[in-house]
């Protein structure tokens, strides 16, 4: 495969010496040459081309009777060529846009990564927000809940302080109408007496 480029070279340089006498071998001469300079297929199917060049030397050097058939293979050659060389040319422009969209692919599904990335930290954050407060309105609840108790246990302390107070004076007014009572017997019977002599 080294030597093919020497041998296109080789065949470049050797002049169709016939071209001018021959309008086909200038005609398939110039397809030939089309196709090297596009450069698009220009190092495209390089053995095709070979063929077709060997082609156009032979009908360039064909005589008599063996000068139609040589034609008719050196058009086939250079149809083949040009074919070969486009289809070649198209199917590296084929994979160039498959590479093209293998990496377009790739860095949409990078993009989409990323965003479902940021969404699920966005999610996890708001997450962590809403348990933070759920926690805040826990303990709020909690103190309130046992501020209300603290509450409640002081009222109770203090109705039954105060119960206390109260038997304790209800005690103490029983124990002063015994008493008055008591004296209030005893001071009428004692002038009785004295009226009694």
């Amino acid at each position: 495969m080294k030597l093919l480029p020497l041998i296109l070279a080789a065949l470049l340089a050797v002049p169709l010496a016939h071209a001018a006498e021959n309008p086909d071998v200038l005609r398939l001469s110039q397809r030939l040459q089309a196709l090297d300079a596009d450069p698009v297929t220009t190092s495209a199917a390089a053995y095709e081309r070979l063929q077709a060049r060997q082609a156009v030397q032979a009908l360039a050097d064909a005589r008599g009777s063996r000068k139609p058939a040589a034609l008719k293979v050196a058009e086939a050659r250079v149809e083949t060529a040009e074919v070969a060389a486009h289809t070649v040319a198209t199917q590296r422009e084929i994979d160039r846009l498959d590479r093209e969209r293998s990496d377009l692919l790739v860095e949409a599904s990078r993009r989409d990564a990323a965003r479902a990335r940021q969404e699920a930290e966005r999610l996890r954050v708001q997450a962590q927000i809403q348990a933070e407060e759920a926690q805040r309105l826990r303990e709020q609840a909690d103190e309130e809940a046992a501020a209300r108790a603290q509450a409640e246990g002081a009222l109770d302390s203090v109705a039954g302080a105060q119960a206390a107070k109260l038997r304790a004076a209800r005690k103490r007014q029983a124990e002063l109408a015994r008493q008055e009572a008591e004296l209030m017997g005893t001071a009428p019977k004692k002038d009785k007496d004295k009226k009694q002599p």
